[in-house]
């Protein structure tokens, strides 16, 4: 199977509309004019029941990212299937269910989901202007310390993460 056919972009199409809302309404209105829809998205994960946080960066190698903490897999998939995300996929021309979401994350424990895109013009992905995007899901290993605050949001809970602030 090639790379990149049709069905597989419009499906990184819908992702990156996720991650083109990383970069807030100065990305979106590059790609032709702000879209509430992709504005609020971040607003909208936030939102998400079983959401512990989310924040928008851009890399210095210029990709924009959105990086957002839910406590499990089904608040994952909660906002895998809400509205927003199902309009925002729609918009793309993606397809909600057009392939089962998620089918080897475990059940339990936090996921932090990373979407980012490199938006610089390039022709990569079939005319869509961007040459990368990306969806990455990730769970915390026990370790790790912190000073005075952390990265992630305080209510992921990671084993054995020691607080040196006191």
């Amino acid at each position: 199977m090639p790379l990149f056919n049709a069905r597989r972009t419009r499906t990184l199409a819908g992702i990156a509309l996720i991650a083109l809302a990383a970069g807030g309404a100065r990305v979106v209105a590059q790609q032709g004019g702000a879209n509430p829809l992709l504005q609020n998205l971040p607003q909208a994960v936030a939102d998400t029941e079983g959401c512990l946080g989310v924040e928008l960066a851009q890399t210095m190698s210029g990709k924009n990212v959105i990086f957002a903490w839910f406590e499990n897999k089904e608040a994952a998939l909660r906002w895998y299937w809400s509205q927003a995300h199902v309009d925002a996929m729609k918009f793309a021309g993606a397809e909600a269910g057009a392939h089962e979401p998620m089918k080897d994350v475990p059940d339990e424990g936090p996921i932090l989901v990373i979407a980012s895109i490199v938006q610089d013009g390039g022709n990569a992905i079939e005319g869509m202007g961007v040459s990368q995007i990306a969806i990455e899901l990730y769970q915390p290993l026990p370790g790790g310390a912190y000073v005075g605050g952390r990265f992630a949001p305080d209510a992921v809970k990671v084993k054995g993460l020691t607080d040196y602030s006191e």
